[in-house]
């Protein structure tokens, strides 16, 4: 047995076993046919393949028809939700305090986050006029420039905004990821009108105050109200579906849990730490928080994919004795 071989077979475990023993001579054989000669690994596009053809198989070998539903569902949710906090953070990014309040500025902007925020309106405009491939590569891009503001700031010395504010995006972008290319106008241009809600927001809220900022006082109530507004609108969502037979979107909440936990992280790691919600927690209790939310909420899926896997198993039921 080769090496490719064998690292095909490891790819294979995706699969559920049943899959493997029908099938699984017969992709590993289709694969090694394609594959250009003396390569050892397999080629990261059928890596990929695979892994995603294995996923679906367990989910159809689960019963639970609604998981893929779900999750573009979530990701509708999720790119909605970012874009529009992009529009609201892009207006506070050009309202730098004056010279002489010494605060840090980046030119005409707050600081380095424009770039990003920039890139999630990009984002939200590729929804609407090139869906597919096009837009799932706009939301990475605006996913990376958001993870990069960090390392950027860190190397020149800049402002940029606080983590409470970045992760949040972050992970509401890698659930965007998961959505499909829309056909219908009126999904596609979605983001696009939440982008532009989110900048009529700004600038409200800009005319009444000038201390809006990225300060945990004026910048987390946002964050908070978001949460609470995205698990509310999902929820009854998913009530909504249920009461008809459709589950995706209590599959759609447990995917977009831990992005709200992020939204909610201030009042949560106020919580964990005994600090009154008007005062922001300590930097231990906001990382402990933020530890927390990203390992517990992805978590919950794969429990909740098992838990309805042995659910659906036919069970057995009693044997009698039929001698007498």
């Amino acid at each position: 047995m080769s090496d490719l071989e064998r690292r095909y077979l490891w790819l294979l475990l995706a699969y559920p076993a049943e899959y493997r023993r029908s099938r699984g001579a017969e992709i590993v054989g289709t694969y090694l046919d394609l594959a250009t000669p003396g390569r050892r690994w397999p080629a990261p596009a059928d890596a990929a393949d695979l892994l995603r053809g294995g996923l679906r198989q367990r989910v159809r070998a689960a019963g639970v028809i609604h998981l893929v539903p779900g999750v573009r569902l979530a990701a509708v949710v999720a790119l909605f939700t970012a874009t529009m906090l992009a529009g609201m953070w892009t207006v506070l990014e050009l309202r730098p305090a004056p010279p002489g309040f010494g605060e840090p500025s980046v030119g005409p902007f707050v600081s380095l986050g424009i770039v990003a925020w920039v890139g999630w309106l990009f984002a939200a405009a590729a929804q609407a006029l090139t869906p597919g491939r096009w837009r799932r590569h706009a939301v990475a891009l605006a996913v990376l420039l958001t993870v990069a503001l960090v390392p950027a700031a860190a190397l020149t010395d800049l402002p940029r905004p606080p983590l409470f504010v970045l992760l949040p995006q972050v992970g509401l972008g890698l659930v965007a990821l998961g959505a499909s290319g829309e056909r219908q106008v009126s999904l596609r241009v979605t983001p696009l009108v939440a982008a532009v809600a989110g900048l009529a927001f700004g600038v409200s809220w800009s005319l009444d105050s000038f201390a809006w900022s990225y300060r945990a006082l004026t910048a987390e109530p946002v964050l908070r109200d978001t949460a609470v507004a995205v698990l509310a609108v999902v929820g009854l969502l998913a009530v909504g579906l249920a009461l008809r037979g459709d589950h995706r979107g209590g599959w759609a909440v447990l995917v977009l849990l831990t992005p709200v936990g992020l939204l909610a992280l201030h009042p949560l790691a106020g919580a964990a730490d005994g600090v009154p919600s008007a005062f922001a927690p300590n930097w231990t209790a906001l990382a402990a928080t933020a530890v927390v939310v990203g390992l517990v909420g992805p978590a919950l899926l794969p429990v909740a994919l098992a838990v309805r896997a042995r659910l659906a198993r036919p069970s057995a039921g009693p044997t009698w004795n039929t001698h007498r």
